[in-house]
């Protein structure tokens, strides 16, 4: 795609839209001129864009549009693109587009633009994601198109959607979770801040502890930061060291506690770990006992 042409789009949809003053009214089977001006089309031949980069669509924000749309008809117009002499493709609007053959119209009012593939890939994702209530998912998804499809670097793209290469660079990241996190973003269980808390955990398995504590606890996107960074913070505790004692030492060491209990007349222990270090224990009942232990060794 040539520069210009990107140049052209990044200035955004509506400054491709000009002389909407007027509105014509076409006939069904009147062909319809490729202009920038608003026209009424037969919903019949419009199709939706294979390049939404919107895949889910809240049916009861749908609904609620249905409504309106049947009190007050579409106010305003889709964006559209001719393929044909009587077939006409989404550009932008899909939503409005969904919800007027719900509302059962059969004309909806179209700005008609003549755009390649790439310009409307552009156009479909970049007016996308300019609106509030998509997912971080749809956001990343569209980010991600935009750098394959079209090859923009990611200074390029943050320039393009007007956001901090740092906000487009998270929303790639996010790509990187397992797909039941991603379906929890989807899902809105947990938002943009609970993602970046997770991504900051490496290893998956206490990233996964930290995920089931967030959607089962209904944590706050700070609490999720304090239960990571307190997860970062815990010390790691050593193994605890085993002690293993030598079996010919073992063997020794019980020849001698015989030995010596037999000199004593009394029972002798011999305690020694790993190390070498140890005590002995020599038992006596009485202070005659004592007296003699200690004559022995004196």
């Amino acid at each position: 795609m040539a520069k210009n042409r990107k140049d052209e789009l990044g200035k955004g949809l509506r400054a491709l839209i000009s002389n909407i003053d007027k509105k014509p009214q076409i006939e069904e089977n009147q062909d319809i001129p490729t202009t920038a001006s608003v026209s009424d089309i037969s919903i019949k031949h419009i199709e939706a864009n294979p390049f939404q980069p919107r895949k889910e669509f809240d049916q009861e924000a749908l609904l609620e549009l249905v409504q309106s749309i049947k009190a007050n008809g579409l106010i305003q117009p889709i964006t559209v693109r001719k393929l044909s002499e009587k077939q006409y493709q989404i550009i932008s609007g899909e939503r409005r587009y969904r919800a007027s053959k719900l509302a059962g119209l059969k004309s909806l009012p179209c700005y008609i633009r003549t755009v390649e593939d790439d310009a409307v890939l552009e156009l479909a994702l970049i007016e996308n994601i300019q609106r509030s209530d998509l997912n971080p998912m749809e956001v990343a998804v569209s980010y991600k198109r935009l750098i394959d499809e079209l090859r923009y670097s990611q200074e390029e793209l943050a320039e393009r959607v007007g956001k901090k290469r740092s906000t487009v660079t998270n929303f790639l990241r996010i790509l990187k979770l397992s797909p039941t996190m991603q379906q929890a973003l989807k899902e809105k269980k947990m938002a943009m801040g609970h993602a970046k808390a997770l991504l900051s955990v490496e290893d998956p398995t206490k990233r996964n502890h930290c995920f089931n504590q967030i959607v089962n606890q209904h944590l706050s996107v700070r609490a999720a930061e304090a239960l990571v960074k307190s997860l970062k913070s815990d010390p790691v505790k050593p193994k605890p060291k085993v002690a293993v004692e030598d079996d010919r030492l073992s063997v020794q060491l019980r020849h001698l506690e015989t030995k010596m209990a037999e000199q004593l007349g009394t029972r002798v222990k011999i305690n020694r770990n790993a190390q070498g270090k140890g005590n002995i224990q020599i038992q006596f009942a009485s202070d005659d006992m004592l007296s003699d232990i200690i004559e022995y060794f004196d």
